[in-house]
């Protein structure tokens, strides 16, 4: 039992080790709570307890044993790992609620599914492939640039492309402070429209408006912005605001690694 109402500085390392088990973070991620990131936001809050004890600190293992609350309501336990491709429309917000009433993509879904959230974003006026999860520490896993799940784009631009420009991304680039990996582009010789061309574009991290910045930064204004895949999933034929599952059996295919953890 969690007998300190708050965990500080000074008792910190001894309620760490309280239990042996799994980080309360990760478990409520696991449980479709909300991302791992998110869930520790929430306990720093002081939405959480542990046995009837308020938790504002993440670095605390549990068990099964343990009774644990969010928001009073109890924890439910973490539901078989789901995800499901989505096919986003431009001129959807991906967040849970716009405080300008925009639309977001959660309110575009069917109805009855369960707690999702997204495996990274893309903003307003990006479309295709979004990744949705019932298992915040899967989409944590994924988002993780250091585990090397790449995202490719289709990309509309309007400007003049020099090819040594495009090759220089590959060494990555710095932008008003912030860092970019190497990015590959490749241009689609047989696709033009009028003055706009076609790239291929590869990146690992996903920053926000990582492809915009980057395009805008080389002289190029980018008219149209398509994710195609994102690591081992691909958008495909899926049409345009639809929603499919990925089969189990293609996700432990895809994903083994991270099911092997889990299991262990």
């Amino acid at each position: 039992m969690v007998t300190s109402m708050k965990i500080t500085e000074k008792n910190e390392h001894r309620v760490k080790t309280s239990y042996e088990g799994e980080r309360l973070a990760k478990k409520m991620a696991r449980a479709g709570i909300a991302s791992r990131r998110d869930a520790e936001k929430m306990i720093e809050a002081g939405r959480v307890t542990v046995d009837g004890t308020k938790i504002t600190s993440p670095a605390l293992n549990v068990t099964e044993k343990n009774i644990i609350t969010v928001d009073g309501k109890p924890l439910g336990k973490a539901e078989e790992t789901r995800v499901w491709r989505y096919h986003k429309k431009a001129g959807a917000l991906t967040t849970n609620k716009d405080p300008q009433g925009r639309q977001t993509i959660f309110e575009l879904l069917p109805r009855g599914l369960p707690r999702l959230m997204t495996v990274g974003r893309l903003d307003f006026n990006t479309e295709g492939l979004l990744l949705l999860t019932n298992d915040g520490e899967l989409a944590r896993h994924l988002e993780l640039p250091q585990n090397g799940w790449l995202r490719h784009y289709r990309v509309r631009v309007h400007g003049t492309i020099k090819a040594e420009k495009l090759k220089n991304l590959e060494k990555g680039i710095t932008i008003e402070g912030v860092h970019y990996e190497p990015i590959k582009a490749v241009l689609e010789n047989e696709k033009k429209e009028g003055a706009n061309r076609w790239l291929n574009v590869t990146i690992k991290e996903g920053k926000n408006r990582e492809v915009r910045k980057v395009m805008e930064h080389i002289g190029l204004d980018v008219t149209r912005l398509i994710r195609v895949s994102f690591g081992p999933f691909r958008l495909g034929k899926i049409p345009r605001g639809s929603l499919e599952e990925i089969p189990m059996r293609a996700l432990k295919s895809s994903l083994g690694n991270f099911f092997k953890k889990e299991d262990s």
